[in-house]
């Protein structure tokens, strides 16, 4: 009671010292405002790297996932024998056993003729092994040749497109001289290395891409029987295959694909870098402020010393100052990083989201940012002697 009782008639003296240049205290506030933005659009960039490029993984209807053994991320792996399947479904625990084939390739859009990149997946239509509803429920289209399923949240201009799709009408495009047809639409989302998802029936995928035999595939999705555990079964797997295949569990497939964007791309290093660059531009600029407005009350400083008061009592001013800054800094912040958020998904189809742990992220590093600054521009302090001033 004591200690709120004190707390309640303590003067704000950083408050007001700052209040007191309302100019001064604005050019702070865009300073901290500055330094937040670019840490929140760095670290939300850096977050719509990582889940872009699972998005599809996440999407999987397996607890276990086969690829070749030289596989590096989901769009670059190496197809392996079909066969693998058939093993696969020797080791106990293991209920079905479906392959995927999946190709990076150029399209062209149906209304400009324009190229695209886009990742075509291919599978029997007959078996669900998507868990997104989207798909499950127009399967029956792709079993017709020809036609493919269509991601409306495809990156660029395609809304006459997906106009067109949403009237039954049925949009006729080209893949590799291969006319295709464009018969439902889906939610998959973009990457940085493709603007979208198409998906077809495994026949279709095979007439599109005629150089791949059907005895190559590039991943095989196990489903498990009940109980079995997923480790144990992937374990069983690894002993029980041939060396040119390797066993995922799907958690593991997401943390490989992840672990290569941040560790082995120049994209999560960069992001990480711009994140890091925000916080030192932070510290500085914040610190200009502070060690300027120290330096224009040195004569109050020394007076407090005068008085007895100590270096703690003095940093604690300084300190508030700091506080106050890092909070009213970090609100606009968070709003217009918000609109930004909302604006750049919409541009690049890319998974943006604000989270509150990223938010809450972000305030803490800010703090810290203007603490660090207050106690560098707290220094000269030690210097303020009442008897050089007066």
């Amino acid at each position: 009671m004591n200690f709120l009782h004190t707390l309640k008639r303590r003067t704000p003296l950083g408050w007001l010292q700052l209040n007191k240049e309302k100019t001064r205290l604005l050019v702070a506030l865009c300073g901290v405002a500055f330094a937040d933005i670019l840490m929140l659009m760095q670290l939300g960039f850096e977050n719509a790297l990582y889940e872009s490029g699972v998005q599809t993984h996440r999407s999987l209807n397996a607890d276990i996932v086969l690829s070749g053994s030289g596989i590096t991320t989901f769009t670059n792996s190496e197809s392996f024998s079909r066969r693998r399947l058939y093993q696969a479904l020797d080791v106990p625990g293991v209920a079905t056993a479906d392959p995927l084939y999946r190709s990076v390739l150029r399209w062209k859009h149906p209304i400009t003729l324009e190229k695209n990149s886009a990742l075509l997946l291919g599978f029997d239509p007959d078996r669900e092994i998507f868990t997104r509803p989207e798909i499950n429920s127009q399967l029956h289209k792709i079993r017709l040749t020809d036609r493919l399923l269509f991601d409306q949240q495809m990156r660029g201009n395609f809304d006459g497109v997906i106009s067109q799709i949403q009237q039954g009408k049925v949009p006729i495009s080209e893949i590799n001289e291969h006319q295709v047809k464009l018969d439902g639409l889906i939610s998959m989302g973009s990457s940085f290395t493709y603007d979208g998802v198409l998906v077809s029936s495994d026949q279709t995928f095979l007439r599109i891409t005629p150089f791949r035999p059907a005895s190559l595939i590039d991943f095989g999705l196990l489903t498990l029987e009940p109980g079995a555990d997923a480790n144990q079964v992937a374990e069983a797997l690894r002993n029980y295959l041939s060396e040119d295949v390797r066993v995922f569990t799907r958690e593991e497939l997401i943390a490989l694909e992840q672990n290569y964007l941040a560790n082995e791309t120049a994209i999560g290093f960069i992001f990480s870098l711009g994140t890091a660059m925000g916080f030192v531009v932070g510290i500085i600029l914040v610190y200009q402020v502070l060690a300027t407005d120290v330096n224009s009350h040195m004569e109050e400083y020394a007076t407090f010393r005068a008085m007895g008061y100590g270096q703690q009592f003095l940093l604690g001013i300084v300190l508030e100052e700091a506080i106050i800054l890092a909070v009213l800094g970090f609100i606009p912040s968070l709003g217009i990083a918000y609109g930004l958020y909302n604006v750049t998904r919409g541009a690049t189809a890319l998974p943006l989201i604000m989270t509150f742990s990223r938010a809450g992220g972000v305030l803490a590093a800010t703090i810290v940012m203007c603490l660090v600054s207050g106690v560098v521009a707290t220094r000269r302090l030690k210097e303020a002697d009442p008897a050089d001033i007066f």
